[in-house]
Protein backbone atom coordinates (compact mmCIF):
# COMPACT_ATOMS: atom_id res chain seq x y z
CA UNK A 1 0.00 0.00 0.00
CA UNK A 2 0.99 3.72 -0.51
CA UNK A 3 0.02 6.15 2.33
CA UNK A 4 -0.18 10.13 1.33
CA UNK A 5 0.20 12.60 3.77
CA UNK A 6 -0.63 16.02 2.53
CA UNK A 7 2.40 18.28 2.78
CA UNK A 8 1.36 21.92 2.81
CA UNK A 9 1.30 22.66 6.96
CA UNK A 10 1.34 21.05 9.96
CA UNK A 11 2.78 18.50 11.51
CA UNK A 12 4.25 16.85 8.64
CA UNK A 13 7.02 15.14 9.64
CA UNK A 14 5.10 13.94 13.33
CA UNK A 15 2.87 11.94 10.87
CA UNK A 16 5.49 10.16 8.81
CA UNK A 17 7.19 9.37 12.11
CA UNK A 18 3.99 8.23 13.58
CA UNK A 19 3.20 6.41 10.60
CA UNK A 20 6.54 4.73 9.94
CA UNK A 21 6.34 3.76 13.85
CA UNK A 22 2.63 2.23 13.08
CA UNK A 23 4.08 0.26 10.13
CA UNK A 24 6.88 -1.58 12.26
CA UNK A 25 4.37 -2.01 15.02
CA UNK A 26 1.66 -4.27 12.99
CA UNK A 27 5.01 -6.27 11.54
CA UNK A 28 4.88 -4.59 8.44
CA UNK A 29 8.27 -3.50 6.37
CA UNK A 30 8.69 -0.36 4.18
CA UNK A 31 7.72 -2.31 1.21
CA UNK A 32 4.69 -3.44 2.73
CA UNK A 33 3.28 0.40 3.21
CA UNK A 34 5.62 3.41 1.41
CA UNK A 35 5.08 6.47 3.14
CA UNK A 36 5.57 9.74 0.85
CA UNK A 37 4.33 13.46 1.07
CA UNK A 38 1.97 14.76 -1.29
CA UNK A 39 0.99 18.24 -2.34
CA UNK A 40 0.44 18.52 -6.01
CA UNK A 41 -1.80 17.06 -9.21
CA UNK A 42 -0.88 13.62 -9.73
CA UNK A 43 0.68 12.77 -6.33
CA UNK A 44 -2.72 11.15 -4.86
CA UNK A 45 -3.95 9.11 -7.90
CA UNK A 46 -1.94 5.97 -6.22
CA UNK A 47 -2.72 6.48 -3.09
CA UNK A 48 -4.23 3.58 -0.27
CA UNK A 49 -4.65 6.19 2.25
CA UNK A 50 -4.36 9.59 2.84
CA UNK A 51 -3.68 12.01 6.40
CA UNK A 52 -4.77 16.13 6.06
CA UNK A 53 -2.35 16.98 9.09
CA UNK A 54 -3.57 19.79 11.11
CA UNK A 55 -2.71 23.35 10.85
CA UNK A 56 -5.29 25.99 9.57
CA UNK A 57 -8.46 24.97 8.09
CA UNK A 58 -8.88 28.07 5.89
CA UNK A 59 -5.08 27.93 4.46
CA UNK A 60 -5.70 24.34 3.62
CA UNK A 61 -9.12 25.41 1.88
CA UNK A 62 -6.78 27.86 -0.27
CA UNK A 63 -4.34 25.53 -1.19
CA UNK A 64 -5.86 22.95 -1.77
CA UNK A 65 -7.92 25.55 -4.37
CA UNK A 66 -4.46 26.84 -5.54
CA UNK A 67 -3.59 23.66 -6.53
CA UNK A 68 -6.81 22.28 -7.99
CA UNK A 69 -6.62 18.91 -5.94
CA UNK A 70 -10.10 19.01 -4.69
CA UNK A 71 -11.62 16.00 -7.25
CA UNK A 72 -8.02 14.36 -6.77
CA UNK A 73 -8.29 13.99 -2.73
CA UNK A 74 -12.08 12.81 -2.91
CA UNK A 75 -11.35 9.90 -5.17
CA UNK A 76 -8.46 8.42 -2.52
CA UNK A 77 -10.46 5.63 -0.97
CA UNK A 78 -9.14 5.64 2.61
CA UNK A 79 -8.58 9.62 4.19
CA UNK A 80 -7.27 10.03 7.96
CA UNK A 81 -8.28 13.75 9.25
CA UNK A 82 -7.05 15.30 12.39
CA UNK A 83 -7.63 18.75 13.67
CA UNK A 84 -8.17 20.97 11.11
CA UNK A 85 -7.74 18.11 8.78
CA UNK A 86 -10.94 16.66 10.68
CA UNK A 87 -12.90 20.02 9.52
CA UNK A 88 -11.66 19.38 5.85
CA UNK A 89 -13.67 16.10 6.18
CA UNK A 90 -16.81 17.06 7.44
CA UNK A 91 -19.90 17.48 5.40
CA UNK A 92 -21.20 20.07 8.11
CA UNK A 93 -18.36 22.90 9.70
CA UNK A 94 -20.44 25.41 12.29
CA UNK A 95 -20.44 28.77 10.85
CA UNK A 96 -19.79 27.65 7.20
CA UNK A 97 -21.54 30.42 4.62
CA UNK A 98 -22.96 29.33 1.47
CA UNK A 99 -21.01 30.50 -1.41
CA UNK A 100 -17.72 30.87 1.27
CA UNK A 101 -14.79 28.29 2.45
CA UNK A 102 -15.05 24.89 0.80
CA UNK A 103 -14.36 21.92 2.53
CA UNK A 104 -13.84 18.21 1.11
CA UNK A 105 -17.70 17.39 2.87
CA UNK A 106 -16.95 13.29 2.72
CA UNK A 107 -17.35 12.56 6.09
CA UNK A 108 -20.96 12.48 8.22
CA UNK A 109 -19.56 14.54 10.64
CA UNK A 110 -20.19 18.05 12.60
CA UNK A 111 -17.19 20.44 13.24
CA UNK A 112 -17.15 23.13 15.24
CA UNK A 113 -13.70 25.04 14.60
CA UNK A 114 -11.78 26.15 17.00
CA UNK A 115 -14.41 25.16 19.92
CA UNK A 116 -11.88 24.04 23.19
CA UNK A 117 -10.39 27.45 22.68
CA UNK A 118 -7.34 29.49 20.82
CA UNK A 119 -3.45 28.44 20.95
CA UNK A 120 -3.01 29.23 24.64
CA UNK A 121 -5.97 26.67 25.77
CA UNK A 122 -3.85 24.24 23.86
CA UNK A 123 -4.32 21.16 26.54
CA UNK A 124 -3.29 17.29 27.04
CA UNK A 125 -5.55 15.06 28.20
CA UNK A 126 -5.85 10.98 28.84
CA UNK A 127 -8.84 9.75 26.61
CA UNK A 128 -10.19 6.23 26.39
CA UNK A 129 -10.27 4.73 23.03
CA UNK A 130 -11.34 1.60 21.53
CA UNK A 131 -9.14 0.96 18.56
CA UNK A 132 -10.36 -2.69 18.82
CA UNK A 133 -9.13 -2.90 22.18
CA UNK A 134 -10.83 -1.90 25.24
CA UNK A 135 -10.33 0.52 27.83
CA UNK A 136 -6.85 1.58 26.03
CA UNK A 137 -5.64 4.88 27.22
CA UNK A 138 -3.90 7.04 25.24
CA UNK A 139 -2.65 11.03 26.01
CA UNK A 140 -3.89 13.66 23.67
CA UNK A 141 -3.13 16.97 22.65
CA UNK A 142 -5.29 19.46 21.75
CA UNK A 143 -4.56 22.71 20.16
CA UNK A 144 -6.55 24.96 18.89
CA UNK A 145 -9.11 22.31 18.33
CA UNK A 146 -12.29 21.56 16.65
CA UNK A 147 -15.19 20.00 18.45
CA UNK A 148 -16.81 17.05 16.31
CA UNK A 149 -19.80 14.81 16.68
CA UNK A 150 -21.35 12.39 14.43
CA UNK A 151 -24.17 13.17 11.96
CA UNK A 152 -25.00 9.07 11.24
CA UNK A 153 -25.28 6.26 12.43
CA UNK A 154 -22.48 4.70 10.05
CA UNK A 155 -20.20 6.74 12.18
CA UNK A 156 -18.72 5.28 15.30
CA UNK A 157 -17.20 7.25 17.90
CA UNK A 158 -13.95 5.48 18.79
CA UNK A 159 -12.32 7.59 21.46
CA UNK A 160 -13.93 10.42 23.80
CA UNK A 161 -12.67 12.58 26.72
CA UNK A 162 -13.65 12.00 30.09
CA UNK A 163 -16.81 14.04 30.29
CA UNK A 164 -17.60 11.73 27.44
CA UNK A 165 -17.15 14.23 24.39
CA UNK A 166 -16.46 12.84 21.16
CA UNK A 167 -13.16 13.02 19.66
CA UNK A 168 -12.30 10.32 17.37
CA UNK A 169 -14.79 9.26 14.50
CA UNK A 170 -14.67 6.46 11.96
CA UNK A 171 -17.00 5.68 9.15
CA UNK A 172 -16.74 3.47 6.45
CA UNK A 173 -18.83 4.17 3.22
CA UNK A 174 -18.81 1.76 0.69
CA UNK A 175 -15.17 1.43 -0.53
CA UNK A 176 -14.23 4.19 1.34
CA UNK A 177 -12.97 4.93 4.78
CA UNK A 178 -12.92 7.70 6.72
CA UNK A 179 -11.02 8.94 10.54
CA UNK A 180 -11.50 11.86 11.76
CA UNK A 181 -9.79 13.46 15.39
CA UNK A 182 -10.29 16.65 17.06
CA UNK A 183 -6.82 15.94 18.55
CA UNK A 184 -3.15 15.49 17.53
CA UNK A 185 -2.11 11.89 17.80
CA UNK A 186 0.71 12.33 15.57
CA UNK A 187 2.42 13.98 18.97
CA UNK A 188 1.60 11.00 21.60
CA UNK A 189 0.73 7.87 19.95
CA UNK A 190 1.06 5.98 16.75
CA UNK A 191 -2.05 3.78 17.32
CA UNK A 192 -4.28 6.09 15.75
CA UNK A 193 -2.28 5.55 12.75
CA UNK A 194 -1.99 1.70 13.42
CA UNK A 195 -5.54 1.77 13.32
CA UNK A 196 -6.27 3.73 10.39
CA UNK A 197 -3.45 0.92 8.49
CA UNK A 198 -5.49 -2.18 9.72
CA UNK A 199 -8.52 -1.00 8.17
CA UNK A 200 -6.98 0.08 4.86
CA UNK A 201 -5.34 -3.74 4.59
CA UNK A 202 -8.86 -5.12 5.04
CA UNK A 203 -9.44 -3.77 1.84
CA UNK A 204 -6.16 -4.23 -0.29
Amino acid sequence: MKLGILSFQGGVIEHVRATKEAVKALGMTDSDCEVIEVKRAGDFASLSGLIIPGGESTTLGKLIERNQLWDEIRTVPNIFGTCAGAIMLAKKVVGQEEGGQKFLELMDIEADRNAYGSQVDSFEEEIAATLGKPDLKINAIFIRAPKIKPLSEKCEVIATRTNGEPIAISERLGNHFYLATSFHPELSTSKLHEYFLKEIAKKV
